[in-house]
């Protein structure tokens, strides 16, 4: 049996981590020294990859890579919290980068800086933003980028049958990369009709299964439906509900949504319930 494919952040951006720094800083001349082990098990999760990096202009600094599937309103304050834990523990300076991989829900706007102000004093954190769907496909082939190729079909210009094939002629071309095929397939599904990219491609479930971005998938339609049904309660209640409402539900938990559910039932009015959200 062969061994099994690593389909993490870390195992992707591991493929080629000189051509992967270079495309997140944009700056040709950073290579990767090191992929650091997570110490902060508290906040991270398998989308977060710190890579020790060195530049001769900048010398060693950190890049703080999050994978996300989808932009949530708790990004912000995770990119401030990381980036200034990795910078205590490795005394380096840090550079943040938030690679979006799916566009968010319409009532939400990314940002790249997390500010707060609380009596007088500001906290500020700066991070570079990559949304994947803006970004040319062409580009994966072009320098090469490998860790990307399993997101091509997401990607502008993508999702095309013959540049979902050109992806795939170039992970089965690649022993190291082959196996990467499902996760390929997975990323078609979200622009081609499921039988066509089960006809092109293998679409191995087991494999899926172990990437952090179906656990989320998975996780984040239970969340959905639970947001939806809640929703669907207070419009029934109240009328039509302002999108700030729904955006501030956006990063709510399952189980913080199936409280809610409780409140939008028991309160008697609209702003009694944004009361109990804020």
């Amino acid at each position: 049996m062969g061994k099994a494919a690593d389909i993490s952040s870390k195992g992707l951006i591991n493929l080629a981590p000189d051509a992967w720094l270079q495309w997140v800083t944009q700056r040709p001349e950073v290579v990767a020294k090191e992929i650091l082990g997570s110490e902060f098990h508290w906040i991270s999760r398998e989308t977060d990859v710190l890579v020790k990096a060195y530049s001769a202009t900048h010398g060693d600094f950190l890049v703080l890579n999050e994978l996300q599937l989808r932009y949530t309103t708790q990004m912000p304050l995770r990119m401030r919290a990381y980036a200034a834990l990795a910078q205590e523990r490795y005394r380096l300076p840090t550079y943040p980068v938030l690679i979006n991989i799916l566009p968010p829900a319409s009532t939400l706007t990314i940002v790249s800086s997390y500010e707060q102000e609380f009596l007088g004093l500001r906290a500020i954190q700066d991070y570079h933003v990559i949304n994947l769907w803006e970004i040319d496909a062409e580009i994966v082939f072009q320098q090469p980028l490998p860790s990307l190729l399993p997101f091509v079909p997401i990607l502008r210009g993508g999702g095309e049958v013959s540049v979902v094939q050109r992806a795939l002629q170039a992970l089965r071309a690649d022993a190291q990369l082959n196996q990467l095929e499902s996760l390929l397939a997975f990323f078609a599904s979200f622009v081609l009709d499921t039988p066509l990219v089960q006809q092109i491609m293998r679409w191995d479930m087991a494999v899926l299964r172990e990437s952090p971005w179906y656990q989320e998938i998975e996780q984040r339609g239970i969340q959905q439906g639970a947001r939806r049904q809640l929703i669907r309660v207070l419009e029934q209640r109240f009328g039509e509900i302002p999108h700030e409402v729904e955006a501030r539900l956006e990063s709510e938990s399952v189980e913080q949504l199936e409280n809610l559910m409780d409140s939008a039932i028991a309160v008697n009015s609209l702003d009694e319930f944004v009361s109990i959200l804020m």
